[in-house]
């Protein structure tokens, strides 16, 4: 087939993946987790003047983007948790979110994060390749099987078991691979997707995709990430965990697959003058968390999800803290040195969430970012 003007401009005009922002040669890449959520990462009633706001989620962006942070990555979802302040109840759609957001930053990547059960990749596929042409080449994905089974519900859809839902997440992304790379119409002929004449134009500045994230821990969530995206989002209960699931990961992906990935992880960040003002704060979010919410949520990991299976009890406090991740208090000069902890553990990255995302983010720059630069974490 002969390529249009628009298709060998196109062509002639794509990025290679590595040369985005995300890819730099920063020794700990940082982002922002989960600002586009009531609650954040924090289960509590704790004060916080956060909202879920387009002027405050401009403000975190930008905010972000000047530190030279290389990503922002919202959660995705549908539906709230329940107990008492209905965790995550409101959230703005990402896609959506993240166009806003590329249209007013000029070099962090931007994510949206997909449910895949949720959305069709025809539409997610165009939808990505437009965002990227806003975005120029900085937006990404972050892929999620859909493991929340009430969430899943909504949509009239069966809740699939743990295997079949990275089965089923496998044919999504080979399918929406096709439709960011191939030059012209194709068919498609899977086990859940079917299509006749299937294209999409124009295509992601980047090539050959989109950057993709995926946060699967269990054995087949591993698999998935070490054959298909960039970062695996891992949940860590130790530094020397850390470092065992970067080697577990790493040597999977170069052994079955001969490719690479990065492994980053995320945590809440609660960093004050003096220790003893920041494990105040941490105790405040504690005494007033969202007990109920939390179960309720652990209940569901449980039930359907194994990412999380065998440390969900051990992780019962820290749902509440900061969705079961890592967590760093103390002072500025404490929390650079657990920073510098992960990242000599393995970690290449972290996604931060505040209890106050807009405020707290500005003390991060101000207080920790030179830090990190005087450590060699940051240049």
């Amino acid at each position: 087939m002969t390529m249009t003007v628009h298709q060998a401009e196109a062509v002639a005009n794509r990025q290679a993946l590595r040369d985005i922002p995300l890819f730099n040669d920063q020794r700990l890449k940082l982002g922002v987790f989960g600002s586009n959520c009531s609650g954040g990462i924090i289960m509590s009633e704790a004060p916080t003047d956060s909202r879920i706001t387009w002027d405050q989620q401009l403000r975190v962006a930008q905010q972000a983007d000047r530190m030279g942070m290389e990503l922002i990555v919202p959660v995705a979802r549908w539906k709230g948790f329940g107990g008492r302040t209905n965790f995550m109840g409101s959230a703005l759609e990402t896609f959506t979110w993240a166009a806003g957001l590329a249209q007013a930053t000029e070099q962090i990547s931007i994510f949206a994060t997909t449910h895949l059960p949720a959305v069709h990749p025809i539409v997610a596929a165009k939808q990505a390749a437009t965002i990227d042409q806003i975005a120029g080449g900085r937006f990404g994905m972050n892929m999620v099987m859909g493991w929340f089974k009430e969430e899943i519900e909504m949509f009239g859809r069966p809740q699939y078991d743990h295997t079949a839902r990275y089965a089923y997440g496998q044919e999504w992304l080979d399918f929406a691979q096709h439709l960011w790379t191939a030059p012209g119409p194709f068919d498609f002929d899977g086990q859940f997707f079917t299509a006749f004449g299937a294209e999409s134009e124009p295509k992601p500045i980047l090539s050959p995709r989109p950057a993709l994230i995926c946060a699967g821990n269990s054995p087949t969530g591993m698999d998935f990430s070490a054959r298909n995206v960039d970062v695996n989002l891992a949940v860590l209960d130790s530094l020397e965990g850390a470092r065992e699931y970067k080697r577990k990961i790493s040597a999977l992906a170069a052994d079955s697959y001969h490719r690479t990935l990065d492994v980053f992880t995320y945590g809440l960040v609660v960093c004050r003058e003096t220790e003893k003002e920041a494990k105040q704060a941490v105790q405040g979010i504690i005494d007033q968390g969202d007990t109920e919410g939390a179960d309720l949520v652990i209940s569901g990991l449980g039930i359907e999800s194994e990412s999380y299976q065998g440390v969900i009890d051990a992780f019962r406090e820290r749902f509440v803290l900061g969705w079961g991740g890592t967590v760093l208090v103390g002072t500025p000069e404490q929390v650079t040195e657990q920073l510098a902890e992960l990242s000599e553990a393995g970690i290449g990255g972290i996604i931060l969430g505040f209890h106050d995302y807009a405020n707290e983010l500005e003390d991060f720059d101000r207080e920790v970012m030179p830090l990190l630069r005087k450590e060699g974490l940051r240049h």
